[in-house]
């Protein structure tokens, strides 16, 4: 596959609009691990290889561990999250997977966890990185191996 152009170069002004919401979520106090969490899991459900190299690497360098990062996939079948980390995922599944719709149950959770000022924070997250998966995917962006 061969990259097909760079955004930021065909379109400044639609890249600079992804910046603005990626801004705002990293300005917006949402916990760095989870926002990477968010990136990781959404990645891996779009089947963005680019996105994945990035935030897996990102994620270590804010302390996730590699076991956490392996079983991601599989989180509901591990007691490794915690209920704030099962409620972001729940939330951050059903927006990738959006044709299911958001339910009442993930929704009305997500907020009795973790409040609607931060349920709104993990929308704008994953709004954003939904929509950079669809950038890197389309564009044919690919990760470099490590040497």
């Amino acid at each position: 596959m061969k990259p097909r152009f760079a955004q930021n170069q065909i379109d400044p002004e639609a890249y600079k609009a992804m910046l603005g919401l990626e801004t705002y979520v990293q300005k917006s106090g949402l916990d760095k691990k989870l926002h990477e969490l968010i990136k990781i899991r959404t990645s891996q459900i779009n089947g963005c290889s680019y996105c994945l190299d990035m935030h897996t690497r990102d994620a270590r360098k804010y302390g996730e561990t590699e076991q956490r990062i392996y079983v991601l996939p599989a989180w509901r079948e591990t007691n490794f999250f915690t209920a704030e980390e099962q409620a972001v995922l729940a939330l951050t599944e059903e927006i990738t997977n959006i044709q299911g719709h958001v339910s009442d149950a993930t929704y009305d959770n997500a907020v009795a966890v973790l409040g609607e000022k931060t349920v709104q924070k993990v929308l704008i997250a994953a709004l954003t990185i939904n929509g950079w998966n669809r950038l890197a995917i389309t564009n044919h962006f690919m990760p470099e191996l490590e040497k």
